[in-house]
């Protein structure tokens, strides 16, 4: 990595919690990236450096939101022939600029293993007995992180902020009347196109991509695009081919870069979404922070250079004039 552990702890003092750029545009706030609309049809998303699990904000880390704009924008800048997303330009690191959207009523998670460690997870259901997840029907006889037959879809409802998303199957979703039947298969077309997509760029760089979950949007003249971000650390969850095997053999975790590091810490410490969370230690931050930036640099194949300025003032210059 070429971020040092110093460097990452000087971020600490300067992380980007909120923004209130009210001459940008109308707001709306995320779990992560606070969003402006503009009267000219645009959407400004600025990715502060919040970290959320569990459906929860719980802080954050240094240049987090610097990591996952960048590595966002690599991604879509790669898959733009593949499948159409909504970026137009990138004026700030913590800033990507895309077409107004009306946002489908879905997450699309895509997922090739038999994992996770929250309530919801597939895993915890596997566990307790279950083997219809989603609509799909899965064979018993397998083990934690084991790769699935074949990868499957497993979409859920968007939850209210601070509430939780709910899985659910296309059957299900489709018959809430939330979104139609044709929508929503030409999302999942477009989610499982992404997703191969996906696997074999990581595959050449040694890595396994576990699952991932999409947005869609829908343009004013009635075009689905892949909206918000596309495989990051925040998005996806990554594996290390290489000691994938060796892991498993030895009734190991598998060697992982993304968030799964930081739910497993706040699980360690009893808290799985339900309560107040603890306060995650400046240690944590910035191991989370350093594998946020390894995931980027791995997958971009370049490295990665926070930009040290005081967050605010320069994306308010930047905004300044779009």
């Amino acid at each position: 990595m070429t971020v040092d552990v110093e460097t990452l702890k000087k971020g600490l003092a300067v992380t980007l919690d909120k923004t209130d750029f009210d001459f940008v545009g109308t707001k709306y706030e995320g779990k992560v990236r606070d969003n402006y609309s503009t009267k000219d049809g645009r959407r400004v998303l600025v990715v502060t450096d919040r970290i959320s699990a569990f459906d929860r904000v719980l802080g954050t880390l240094p240049f987090k939101g610097q990591v996952l704009n960048d590595i966002a924008a690599w991604w879509f800048n790669e898959s733009k022939n593949v499948v159409p997303n909504h970026v137009l330009s990138i004026p700030d690191p913590n800033v990507l600029i895309g077409i107004e959207c009306t946002p489908l009523p879905v997450e699309y998670v895509m997922r090739s293993y038999l994992t996770g460690v929250t309530s919801t997870s597939i895993w915890t259901h596997y566990e307790r007995g279950e083997r219809m997840f989603c609509g799909h029907r899965l064979p018993d006889g397998l083990h934690k992180h084991q790769a699935l037959p074949t990868p499957i879809l497993t979409p859920s409802t968007k939850a209210d902020k601070g509430d939780h998303d709910v899985s659910a199957s296309r059957e299900e979703i489709v018959a809430s009347g939330k979104i139609t039947a044709r929508d929503f298969d030409e999302a999942a077309e477009m989610a499982k196109t992404l997703f191969a997509f996906g696997q074999k760029v990581c595959a050449e760089r040694g890595l396994i991509l576990v699952d991932t979950k999409y947005e869609f949007g829908k343009t004013k003249d009635g075009r689905i695009i892949v909206i918000d971000e596309i495989h990051t650390p925040d998005s996806s969850r990554f594996w290390y081919a290489g000691s994938y095997a060796a892991r498993m053999a030895s009734n190991e975790d598998p060697e992982s870069f993304d968030k799964e590091y930081v739910r497993r810490w706040l699980a360690e410490a009893g808290y799985k979404g339900e309560g107040t969370p603890p306060q995650i230690p400046d240690d944590v931050r910035v191991e989370a922070s350093r594998r946020y930036i390894t995931a980027c640099e791995t997958i971009r194949g370049a490295s990665f250079t926070p930009n040290m300025e005081a967050p605010l003032p320069r994306i308010r210059r930047n905004l300044a004039n779009i």
